[in-house]
């Protein structure tokens, strides 16, 4: 080997190992930092139940919301949140008034007033561009009566942990 061959040889060694991935770990990357809690103000109290609503799960698990926004609060006692998954069991709560804009995520805590109703579970968008059905899962089927709702009452909702 020429003392030219043997350099031009040095060079690519040392360039393949510049340039060489390296294998990492396979590690889970975060997408989420902290964000704000979405706070508004109830403008309407519903007092009905349904049994076969026929509400649709959108494939989101988040929807951005902004100022000024009127939306619909529904409890259920569903738990799936695979896209389309029809939602049947649902309590009216009522339409909420949003004071500031922001991100509702599947899983951010729902609170009316001091009392924790639920989680975020998802959102239907029948209504849609009207407004969104942000459906809550409470574990049962809530209504405006039952937690006796009043207008003007603070929702707030809640980042999850």
């Amino acid at each position: 080997m020429t003392p030219r061959t043997q350099t031009q040889t040095q060079t690519q060694t040392q360039t393949q190992a510049r340039t060489r991935t390296v294998a990492r770990p396979a590690t889970p990357q975060r997408e989420n930092g902290e964000k704000r809690g979405v706070h508004g103000t109830l403008v309407k109290v519903l007092l009905h139940r349904r049994t076969d609503r026929g509400m649709s799960l959108e494939p989101y698990a988040s929807r951005c919301v902004r100022r000024g926004e009127i939306h619909e609060l529904v409890t259920t006692d569903h738990r799936e949140t695979a896209p389309g998954t029809r939602i049947d069991r649902v309590g009216f709560l009522g339409f909420v008034e949003l004071g500031c804009g922001g991100v509702l995520d599947r899983g951010d805590g729902v609170w009316l007033g001091d009392t924790r109703v639920g989680t975020v579970l998802g959102f239907d968008a029948c209504h849609f561009p009207n407004h969104y059905n942000i459906l809550i899962d409470a574990g049962r089927l809530l209504t405006g009566d039952d937690l006796r709702l009043r207008p003007e009452l603070p929702v707030r909702f809640h980042p999850a942990d």
